[in-house]
């Protein structure tokens, strides 16, 4: 009776081994899962495995006859060492690079040693003449140590996994990596000021005397904060939200979703609930600057409109509208030219349910009954009674008419991805909790999928710009938003103009974060402040020549000459004429900043009010449809 339950007992251990070593490898997977940890995933599930296959072959050799000699029993023993050696290099190779060079050759060392060890074992001892019950023991015991050693290792590794990770960069040494400082003061739109203050960026260490403490050290490294701490937090709800994110992940998140999340998150984001704009905001914009700015814009669209042929319907889109101030002087300014009024239907695409009634009033919107009961009222902009409706998303934009876009200062504010060179390539940078709960930079201890789009762009550069690169940015929603916009131009006619801030070429390290237009820290306090950054117009142009064979994309030049070629000269020599002493102050203060470069040498007032010019720093590029011809300004 007592021998029946002690063999159920061994039956029922192996079983209850197997479940809590299935549950941990789950939870292991899927915290590598959320993490993007792909490598790790596939490495989980393959020791898991191997470890099951490794205790199948270990059960069916104790079962053979200790001095059996058969195909059977070779076959076995080569699967036992196969299996045992090639886990325990997948640890190692796996694992080495949190360790320093020292201790990952070390490492190895003792890897080669034990499977040298149990090849001897398994080819050569087990062949030696012994007694049949010795050797069998012999046999037996060195095969049930292998397989506990490899399950003890297994559960501890896995439950570690994560940990090991995010500790090679808890325990690095701070570097300091100064942000460039190229947006706008409040004297202008964007324009060229002195450095934020320097941000802290903490890398990996290859020295040896980090290996001891990454292996001994469990998770005190983690960001983990009491469970039900009643003491007061200062952080804000935005705040909160990021530190929930890296801690539920298990480790730090890329400088692209914490832009995204600071700009757009639908509760606290900095465009979502407020009106940014203007000298009560925290940035101006060449709209704000001046009405001859929109009417530019609306020549240059008629042109455009002209070249299509004049349709009688076309879709005109506008990305990030802001106040809606440059489509209400874009409409202005060509009310007069009834047939280009008439063939408008203009669509805002904006996620800010705020600025989406600041547009709504300044276009002077009001709702209508439609004619068809089953259609929902429609708004009209009453400075032209033209219809307006509003979207999320471009790809929200009905198709199926020609359509014309204009993305002003809206590439800039999509999320970017930022690499570092080190020591062993290119690596992400990612943004972290500290151990005094603030957010610092890091860098990824490993490849990240982001890393595609950074091959992607190094593909398109030459060999010698990247060789003088430290670090790059890479954006890959304003490749998707050119893709979509190419492939719109190309099946249903018309063109796009981009005017942003930016560099023809690679960008190295430009994200800069203005609030109150004063440049602040990118981490401090986020969602007080607005991210951009410089925008890629090489990339911009590779991407959409890569869309459609059917696009072709004119510039960058600059925007002063852009305007210039429109006739602005004219435009603000007109408005001169009737016009009062302030206002003619505030026109040549406008158009300074609008054409000019630098600082406006024609300025009396106080030294810090000193207008800037913008018109070299801001490009312009335009992706037309090749039916179209070239546009106006680019020929």
């Amino acid at each position: 009776m007592l021998s029946n339950q002690r063999g159920s007992m061994e039956d029922l251990m192996p079983c209850i081994s197997y479940c809590f070593l299935t549950t941990n490898c789950m939870s292991t997977i899927y915290k590598a899962y959320v993490h993007d940890d792909y490598v790790m995933v596939a490495f989980i599930i393959y020791v898991y495995i191997g470890l099951f296959m490794l205790d199948r072959c270990l059960t069916a050799f104790h079962h053979l006859p200790p001095r059996e000699s058969s195909p059977k029993k070779t076959f076995l023993k080569f699967a036992i060492w196969f299996l045992t050696s090639s886990i325990l290099f997948g640890f190692v190779c796996e694992f080495a690079p949190l360790f320093s060079v020292v201790g990952a050759v070390a490492l190895f060392a003792i890897v080669v040693v034990g499977c040298s060890g149990l090849f001897y074992v398994y080819f050569f001892l087990d062949d030696k003449p012994a007694s049949e019950e010795s050797s069998g023991k012999k046999m037996e015991f060195v095969s049930d140590q292998v397989c506990k050693a490899l399950t003890n290792m297994m559960r501890k590794l896995l439950l570690q996994a994560s940990a090991l990770r995010r500790l090679s960069t808890a325990h690095s040494l701070p570097s300091l990596l100064t942000s460039s400082s190229r947006r706008c003061s409040s004297s202008s739109s964007k324009t060229t000021s002195p450095q934020p203050p320097i941000t802290s960026l903490e890398h990996l260490d290859d020295g040896p005397s980090q290996a001891t403490s990454k292996i001994s050290i469990d998770r005190s490294a983690l960001y983990n904060p009491p469970e039900h701490s009643h003491e007061h937090s200062s952080d804000s709800e935005l705040v909160k939200h990021l530190k929930g994110i890296i801690k539920f992940r298990g480790g730090p998140i890329s400088v692209a979703e914490y832009m995204e999340e600071v700009l757009t998150n639908p509760k606290a984001g900095f465009y979502i609930n407020r009106d940014v704009f203007g000298t009560e905001g925290d940035f101006i914009t060449s709209p704000e600057v001046s009405q001859m700015f929109g009417e530019m814009i609306g020549v240059w669209v008629m042109c455009l409109w002209e070249q299509m042929g004049q349709p009688s319907k076309v879709n005109l889109v506008e990305l990030g509208p802001g106040r809606g101030t440059l489509m209400a002087d874009l409409l202005r300014g060509t009310s007069k030219f009834k047939n280009f009024i008439e063939s408008l239907q203009i669509h805002m695409v904006e996620c800010s349910p705020t600025l989406q009634k600041l547009q709504h009033k300044n276009l002077k919107c009001v709702d209508e009954d439609s004619h068809n009961g089953n259609v929902d009222k429609r708004t009209i902009s009453m400075l032209t009674g033209t219809p307006v409706s509003w979207h999320a998303a471009l790809e929200q934009v009905p198709s199926g008419l020609p359509t014309i876009i204009i993305a002003h200062e809206f590439y800039d504010a999509l999320p970017v991805h930022q690499f570092q060179r080190a020591s062993r390539g290119w690596c992400e940078k990612m943004i972290d909790v500290a151990e005094d709960s603030s957010f610092r930079f890091v860098l990824s201890p490993q490849s990240t999928p982001a890393k595609l789009y950074l091959m992607e762009r190094c593909k398109w550069a030459g060999a010698e710009e990247i060789a003088k690169l430290d670090q790059i940015e890479v954006c890959p929603k304003a490749i998707e938003l050119t893709h979509t916009i190419a492939k719109r131009i190309s099946s249903d006619g018309g063109g796009a103009l981009v005017i942003d801030y930016g560099l023809d070429g690679i960008v190295s390290d430009s994200l800069q974060a203005i609030r109150k237009h004063k440049f602040v820290n990118i981490l401090d306090n986020p969602g007080s402040a607005d991210l951009s950054a410089y925008v890629d117009f090489a990339s911009i142009r590779h991407s959409a020549e890569e869309a459609s064979d059917d696009v072709i994309v004119h510039g960058p030049i600059t925007q002063s000459q852009f305007l210039g070629s429109l006739g602005i000269n004219f435009r603000v020599e007109a408005l001169l004429k009737n016009c009062t002493d302030e206002q003619a102050e505030s026109l040549r203060t406008g158009y300074w900043r609008l054409v000019g470069e630098g600082e406006a040498p024609f300025w009396e007032g106080p030294d810090d009010q000193v207008p800037i010019g913008m018109g070299t720093r801001y490009l312009v590029m335009a992706i037309v449809n090749k039916k179209q011809g070239i546009p106006v300004s680019f020929q």
